[in-house]
């Protein structure tokens, strides 16, 4: 292209822009890049993957099950906890009993305690029957609480 040419492109842009209110026509633009790599923008390093998992965690640990005074996650009602690259906390959980009176309420618990963790951009929590809850899968700290060993 030749001078005068790109000079006709940015007198054309900045008259159709001058017409946009609130647009300043000298400011220069920015424009936007896309992105073509295919890798996710925000993925977490590994040092914040270590603080995610300890905050997650304490959050976890900071929900009871109203009938047993352990909290649900050394009760072992946490299956799974995955965070994907585009920061969303998946939890799959179970509870006690499908019966528990606070099945509805639980997960949203669970999804109310973990989405304050920086980093961390939306909660999905997943409820699951299979594998049935046992009491095998309580930690040592919850069978000492509820005096089992």
């Amino acid at each position: 292209m030749t001078d005068s040419t790109t000079d006709r492109q940015r007198q054309a842009e900045a008259m159709a822009n001058a017409q946009i209110p609130g647009l300043d026509a000298e400011a220069p633009k920015a424009r936007d890049v896309i992105d073509l790599s295919g890798a996710p923008a925000d993925v977490p390093t590994e040092e914040e993957l270590e603080r995610i998992t300890t905050d997650v965690i304490g959050q976890l640990k900071s929900v009871y099950d109203p009938e047993i005074p352990v909290d649900i996650y050394e009760l072992g009602l946490i299956y799974k906890v995955e965070l994907e690259d585009d920061r969303t906390l998946k939890i799959d959980m179970t509870l006690t009993a499908p019966g528990c009176p606070v099945a509805g309420e639980m997960p949203e618990w669970v999804r109310e305690a973990c989405e304050v963790v920086a980093g961390v951009r939306r909660v999905e929590v997943a409820m699951t029957f299979d594998p049935p809850w046992t009491m095998d899968r309580m930690s040592e700290e919850a069978r000492l609480e509820l005096n089992m060993l």
